[in-house]
């Protein structure tokens, strides 16, 4: 799941090397926190939140078919 997560944010962003996902996993929630570089965080939330919205969407689609825990995406500037 955090390298789905990785192919998508490096393609959106201007600096790809710069992207970092760090997981913090507890009992029934696992926490994906974005880092990017300066200036990337606006790409990565899009207009009115559509990117994030839809990343969030993708993660949540693909946690509920492995089953189990709930995933959330936050983005760490």
């Amino acid at each position: 799941m955090k390298d789905l997560l990785v192919d998508i944010v490096k393609a959106i962003v201007d600096k790809p090397d710069e992207v970092i996902i760090d997981v913090t996993e507890s009992e029934n929630t696992m926490i994906y926190e974005l880092r990017v570089g300066d200036g990337d965080v606006g790409k990565v939330i899009g207009k009115h939140g559509k990117n994030v919205g839809a990343i969030r969407t993708l993660l949540s689609a693909a946690t509920a078919k492995e089953g189990g825990k709930r995933a959330i995406l936050e983005i760490i500037e």
